[in-house]
């Protein structure tokens, strides 16, 4: 074949199960990250109905399609449930000239107005406590049915928590996932550590763990469960010692006391951990939680043993989600704010806001994170502030 003709073959050829792309129509820019980005459009043969187009990063197309990509479509084509994204297709832009004759293909979901850290970082938006139970609810519910079809999600955090405008929760982000076994006949699994976002990386990945499991994710809802509150991430490390220095001071030291066996983690005796922590999730967390039953979930959610760790089930069955207020509906709350929020459309602090940012930073060995929402109408989640400002209301 010559290059006209190759050129051709390509521009004529047929994906029978493959629709083009501009069946839709984009309409703004909702997300941008290392796994490319993301937009909100609408579909030209029904406008009311809006989805969201998440690009596939083509970056090493002399490997084919990239086996990350087909992970992902794979592990969404499998999960069905309300609290996880739903995929309603594969599309593609046509090959031509124009593109080099390189097609770009597009995941298609049902569009969700919001992300956590979008709702979070806008201070209007205020969650009563039945209001908060109902989105750590579903957010558990969402963890149990991908745990129980064996899927890890491996990168929890705000950002990848969709809501609906009616108040239904979905997983989102499944870049990272992928299928966990149990380990057979001493096999043990070698799974990558490099994941999870550092704030909401789990004590065990940090330390180096390869054959870990869904407790990764269970760490990760806890760290949810206090921003809830706290309205930031609680702990907001630069470094991975630093991360786990954080993880220390709020959970307590990390030694075969507390976690039998972590003396055999690779990291254990490379990294210089702190000696002589007690463990205060509690006490750290009460000024702001307020509700004792949410205090002690998330002191069983935020477990240095993963062993230990609560799993979703057992979560699901604590006394938060059972006494009153009872976990209720999100849609009346949601409804008085008429704009999508989202992490990545909050506006950055201004250069004018960021003294309490630079307080915090400064007491950066605090370990609890709260944020400096009250200096501006919307912000992004801000840095460690801390013990001073503990009589802030949220």
């Amino acid at each position: 074949m010559n290059t006209k003709d190759k050129e051709k073959y390509i521009e004529e050829y047929n994906f029978p199960f493959c629709d083009e792309s501009s069946k839709y129509e984009k309409m703004a820019k909702i997300g941008q990250g290392t796994f490319g980005e993301v937009f909100k459009a609408r579909e030209k043969k029904s406008p009311k109905r809006f989805v969201a187009m998440k690009k596939v990063l083509m970056d090493n197309e002399k490997e084919g399609f990239p086996i990350t990509a087909l992970r992902e479509i794979r592990i969404l084509q499998l999960l069905k449930h309300e609290n996880v994204v739903n995929l309603i297709e594969i599309c593609r832009t046509k090959a031509t000239q124009n593109n080099r004759y390189r097609t770009t293909f597009y995941l298609v979901f049902d569009f969700c107005e919001h992300d956590l850290a979008g709702l979070l970082s806008n201070v209007n938006v205020k969650f009563s406590l039945g209001e908060i139970k109902k989105v750590i609810q579903q957010l558990l519910n969402g963890l149990y049915y991908i745990h129980s079809n064996k899927i890890l999600h491996r990168d929890m955090k705000a950002a990848n928590v969709l809501i609906t405008k009616s108040g239904v929760l979905k997983l989102a982000d499944f870049g990272l996932a992928r299928a966990f076994s149990q380990t057979k006949n001493g096999q043990v699994n070698r799974y990558t550590n490099r994941v999870v976002t550092l704030w909401y990386r789990p004590p065990e990945l940090l330390l180096g763990d390869r054959n870990y499991g869904p407790p990764v994710d269970l760490w990760g809802a806890g760290c949810i469960m206090a921003e809830m509150w706290t309205r930031s991430p609680i702990m907001q490390g630069n470094t991975e010692p630093q991360q786990l220095t954080l993880i220390s001071q709020l959970c307590g030291s990390i030694t075969p006391e507390v976690w039998p066996g972590v003396e055999s983690l690779e990291l254990y005796n490379k990294i210089e951990l702190v000696r002589g922590q007690k463990r205060k999730v509690k006490e750290r967390l009460k000024p702001y939680v307020k509700d004792p039953s949410a205090c002690d979930l998330l002191d069983k959610l935020l477990v240095l043993d993963p062993q230990k760790r609560y799993d979703s089930d057992s979560a699901l069955n604590h006394d938060f989600f059972w006494t009153d207020p009872m976990p209720c509906d999100l849609s009346k709350m949601l409804a008085q704010h008429t704009v999508s929020m989202f992490e990545y459309l909050a506006p950055s602090r201004r250069p004018g806001h960021m003294r309490a940012h630079h307080h915090a930073a400064a007491h950066h060995h605090t370990g609890v994170a709260v944020a400096a929402a009250a200096q501006t109408q919307v912000t992004k989640p801000s840095s460690a502030i801390v013990e001073g400002y503990q009589d802030r209301v949220f």
